[in-house]
């Protein structure tokens, strides 16, 4: 089969497609022809060697849906032919609140969906929502995943909360909007563009402030009122600030901190407001079938940046580290 493989880590451009060997199918496995994937920041990370616990050679990619094309002999529950969405989260263990020490993610260090087929354990393969085409199921995975467990499992969220999502733009950002408003909560956003403060809007969200003003925050307590929960991929100096909006006995939850470490966080504003912050990272086998059937409930679908073919997985990797996307970037193979 024809992958992209990742040797050396001099960012997109050193992918190189290649013909590579796929393995033998084990009996709990299932091969699947891939139809579309997507992109996640983290393979842009990769591809720079900014990842922990790095492996090469590596063929990328964590997101995809396709047609499976073989099942081992233990699988009985799934069938060649049948149209499925790939679980990225490996290993995650039996416990919901928190993941085994075996957890790691599709496309590094095992072997991803930037390639013609992949193979994985039957756990890891769902039926593909039948309402969304593959360029949209692909893209939903490990972002859609992200964000649900950020709202509910770690997040608590309930149709009173007030829900701030910075950086309004990204996968995860995008999704955490979608399904906190169809939630009935209500969404503020913050960008440092107005424009795609305005998209969101579109989406649901109530308002939108532009971070780039200085005092942003008080003009968002003054407008709004204050926040029960955020949820926070950016991290950075103005992670501070999301302190400052948090209502009493409120929550933040950091699932990315793109913008780097925290510095200066004044404690008693943490201590005396009650409030909790909490991490996460992309959820349990549980949380997934909650997340699809919460879309599937709701109509849920993706926000799509742009599309690129299978050929062109080099420019859309360099089109994602432009951070200028709404939304996520997929990738088509040959349909």
């Amino acid at each position: 089969m024809k992958a992209y493989v990742l040797r050396e880590t001099n960012g997109p451009e050193s992918l190189k497609i290649e013909d590579f060997d796929l393995g033998t199918i084990k009996p709990n496995e299932v091969c699947i022809k891939l139809k579309a994937a997507s992109l996640n920041r983290r393979d842009f990370f990769i591809t720079h060697g900014m990842y922990p616990g790095m492996s090469l050679p590596s063929i990328l990619g964590s997101d995809g849906a396709g047609e499976i094309v073989e099942v081992g002999e233990e699988v009985n529950e799934l069938s060649v032919g049948e149209e499925v969405i790939i679980n990225p989260s490996l290993n995650w263990g039996e416990r919901d609140d928190i993941c085994s020490e075996l957890f790691n993610v599709l496309g590094m260090p095992q072997n991803g969906t930037f390639a013609e087929f992949i193979i994985v354990h039957k756990e890891n393969v769902k039926k593909k929502p039948s309402y969304l085409s593959w360029s949209e199921a692909a893209a939903i995975p490990l972002a859609a995943l992200t964000a649900y467990r950020a709202l509910f499992t770690r997040g608590g969220l309930t149709e009173t909360d007030t829900v701030l999502i910075p950086g309004i733009g990204s996968g995860v950002a995008l999704y955490a909007l979608q399904i906190a408003a169809a939630h009935g909560s209500k969404v503020i956003v913050t960008s440092s563009s107005d424009e795609k403060i305005e998209k969101a809007k579109k989406l649901g969200a109530v308002a939108g402030f532009n971070y780039k003003e200085q005092d942003w925050f008080k003009k968002l307590r003054n407008e709004i009122g204050m926040v029960n929960l955020t949820i926070d991929g950016v991290g950075g100096e103005s992670f501070n600030r999301l302190i400052d909006v948090t209502a009493q006995g409120g929550r933040i939850v950091s699932y990315g901190a793109t913008n780097g470490v925290v510095p200066n966080t004044v404690l008693p504003k943490i201590f005396f407001k009650n409030m909790d912050i909490r991490g996460t990272t992309m959820g349990s086998p549980r949380e997934f079938e909650q997340m699809l059937a919460f879309f599937e409930k709701h109509n849920i679908k993706p926000v799509i940046d742009t599309v690129y073919s299978f050929s062109d997985l080099q420019k859309a990797l360099i089109h994602m580290g432009e951070g200028h996307q709404f939304g996520k970037i997929s990738i088509e193979f040959s349909l």
